[in-house]
């Protein structure tokens, strides 16, 4: 039974950094994709980031790129993502995603078979 436990978001204002955890169970957190995706207020979901089952991290959307950084707690099976230079347009639920049984990883949030519930995360 694939488990995925969001936790860290909050407020902070415009340039603040936030970290969120993803405590994950049920599935090989170390070969496996996992990923994080957001939903803005009134917008669709969206990819922020990934993981493969080789650690790579090949794909990051222009809009977060040298701001976000995704990576493996492989010892706590613990996905993280380190959220630098906030901005108010990075307002929005966030949720961790995971691909058990594959390695590799796609943008379309329908390609994932298990979700977190989220966490909000509020600029200002």
């Amino acid at each position: 039974h694939v488990q995925l436990v969001e936790s860290g978001g909050g407020s902070v204002q415009a340039g603040g950094s936030l970290k969120l955890s993803c405590a994950t169970s049920g599935f090989d957190f170390g070969s496996d994709c996992v990923a994080w995706f957001r939903r803005p207020p009134g917008k669709t979901r969206e990819y922020v980031g990934w993981v493969e089952g080789d650690g790579s991290t090949p794909y990051l959307p222009s809009s977060v790129r040298g701001r976000f950084v995704t990576t493996k707690d492989k010892g706590k099976n613990t996905l993280i993502l380190q959220m630098n230079n906030l901005r108010p347009e990075d307002t929005a639920i966030y949720y961790c995603a995971a691909r058990s049984g594959w390695e590799y990883c796609y943008q379309t949030d329908y390609d994932y078979p298990n979700w977190g519930q989220g966490t909000q995360v509020t600029v200002s």
